[in-house]
């Protein structure tokens, strides 16, 4: 019977397509992660309703799992490379998988918080190892056909999330978007077990380094924190300077603690590497200006055109289809003349999308929006792939589920940064127009609903309709400079683009080898002094 089953797998896998099933259960789980980030916001209102939840469960429904997320990604790439990649992302498909069954399950809206931050963590173990599980698969020269196919899938995961959670949650139960995870988890952890071959650092122990994971766990809890509540809890209040302060003593701590660890959680001489670290920049950049976009835009397609949650999930959808279209197409570009010249390309192009949509008015409506939806789907097309690719082609395929940590985190960390300083400077700038053109009400009321206008919401108008047409005015004003500057900050991120990329995927290939003969030599010269 085993015989059997052997021979039956042989047919179907082999060394030539072994690859590309490795790719398709990656692209499984990939899917699995990105819809949860975009399908439980419009089930928000219902969950509230059926699980009685304030409105700060609400908030940490989706926050606890940002937080976690975002926290654990560099651990669960580096301990996939010591441990062993495909067995660290087995563990996240399971986790994921049973957590989102649990979440279906939830009796209290505190039940449903906590195991949305168990389901961070499984996600933060499967993210950097589908990347770097792909970077083994595949040799150079196809490696940016396959991250293109990955960053499609995730594409197209966040074009079916929000239609796919509305309808769900109209027809059906805000329940059954979280019970749609274990079934695709569980296809995705027989396709692995079926295809992918583990992997793991040869080059490093097995000795863990929990200072490091200490220190950095600490340091990016503080920061997420910081960044997800300063606009609630006020930027200037003793919370969030508390949170900063622990997170830059997280960090020196971290670099002290990394720079004298025998076995260290991040290689810092992957930072030596152009390529890397411009793909670490841009991904921040990137993410910057499109979570920040995403977000801030769906309350104005709903709060100010008044379109329903699956209204506003239909009108992203030209974004993403054109995500989807072009990831693979700029993959393939890649291996052909390098990820610079895309990456330039789409960073220039996500600009004047941000500049396009800048120029929204409360009566502009959604035909100014759609030109500038097409061309942020082309520009994070041709942006996402190339980067992935740039950052892992840097580092040495040994190193790769750490890279993908780290460049994972860029992302998310760029996401949450972009979210949180656009809204403080809805919140700055709204106060300045609701403080000279509401000068009537009480100076409480203005800043309340200046705060409000910051998390996005247009407050209650206390009946006037002329404070409900100020209101409206003041958030779509500052949300047209918010987008202004996203557009200079993307800019600049092209410009980091063409400076730092490597122009091609030899030029990368010869940096890492150059790179890997020079830690061979310094490794070779520390034996022979441990020798002496």
């Amino acid at each position: 019977m085993t015989q059997r089953i052997l021979a039956h797998r042989h047919r179907l896998v082999n060394d030539e397509n072994s690859r590309w099933w490795t790719l398709g259960a990656m692209c499984f789980a990939l899917f699995m992660i990105m819809l949860d980030n975009t399908v439980v916001n419009v089930a928000l209102p219902s969950i509230q309703r059926d699980l009685h939840a304030s409105l700060s469960a609400l908030e940490w429904t989706v926050n606890a799992y940002t937080l976690t997320f975002a926290v654990l990604l560099v651990t669960g790439g580096r301990l996939g490379d010591i441990f062993g990649r495909r067995k660290m992302f087995l563990f996240g498909v399971l986790v994921f998988g049973i957590s989102s069954a649990a979440i279906g399950f939830a009796p209290t809206d505190t039940a449903l918080v906590a195991f949305r931050a168990v389901q961070g963590i499984g996600a933060a173990f499967m993210m950097p190892a589908t990347l770097s599980i792909i970077t083994q698969a595949f040799p150079a020269h196809q490696r940016g056909t396959a991250i293109g196919t990955w960053a499609g899938v995730s594409a197209l995961a966040l074009a079916i999330g929000p239609v796919l959670g509305g309808f769900l949650t109209q027809q059906v139960s805000w329940r059954a978007i979280f019970f749609i995870n274990p079934p695709i988890a569980l296809i995705a952890v027989a396709v692995t077990l079926f295809a992918a071959r583990e992997s793991r650092d040869e080059t490093v122990s097995r000795k863990v380094d929990f200072p490091g994971i200490a220190a950095i766990t600490v340091s990016l809890t503080a920061i997420v924190l910081a960044l997800v509540e300063g606009n609630e809890w006020h930027w200037a209040s003793a919370r969030v300077i508390g949170l900063l302060v622990l997170a830059a003593v997280g960090i020196v701590s971290f670099l002290v603690i990394e720079l004298r660890s025998a076995a260290p959680m991040v290689d810092f001489s992957f930072f030596r590497s152009r390529s890397f670290l411009g793909s670490n920049l841009v991904a921040f950049i990137v993410s910057f200006a499109m979570l920040a976009q995403f977000f801030f835009l769906a309350l104005y397609m709903q709060n100010v055109l008044h379109y329903s949650p699956l209204q506003t999930g239909v009108r992203f959808l030209p974004a993403t289809v054109v995500i989807i279209v072009m990831g693979p197409l700029a993959g393939r570009l890649t291996d052909r003349v390098g990820p610079r010249i895309p990456m330039t390309l789409g960073m220039a192009v996500v600009a004047s999308a941000l500049f396009i949509q800048s120029r929204v008015t409360v009566h502009s409506g959604y035909g100014l929006l759609l030109p500038g939806f097409v061309l942020m789907g082309l520009g994070m097309g041709l942006t996402m792939s190339p980067m992935s690719t740039a950052a892992m082609n840097a580092v040495d395929r040994t190193k790769a589920g750490v890279a993908s940590g780290v460049l994972s985190m860029s992302r998310m960390v760029g996401g949450t940064f972009g979210v949180a300083v656009t809204g403080a400077l809805v919140t700055a700038i709204g106060k300045s127009r609701i403080n000279q053109n509401l000068p009537q009400l009480p100076a409480q009321t203005r800043s309340a609903i200046a705060n409000a206008l910051g998390s996005g919401a247009v407050p209650d108008a206390h009946g006037s309709a002329h404070v409900a047409s100020v209101v409206r005015e003041a958030f779509v004003s500052a949300l047209g400079t918010g987008l202004t500057i996203g557009a200079a900050v993307t800019i600049c991120g092209a410009a980091l683009a063409w400076a730092l990329v490597q122009r091609s995927a030899s030029q990368a290939e010869s940096q890492t080898a150059a790179g890997l003969d020079t830690a061979a030599a310094e490794a070779g010269a520390e034996a022979e002094l441990t020798l002496v």
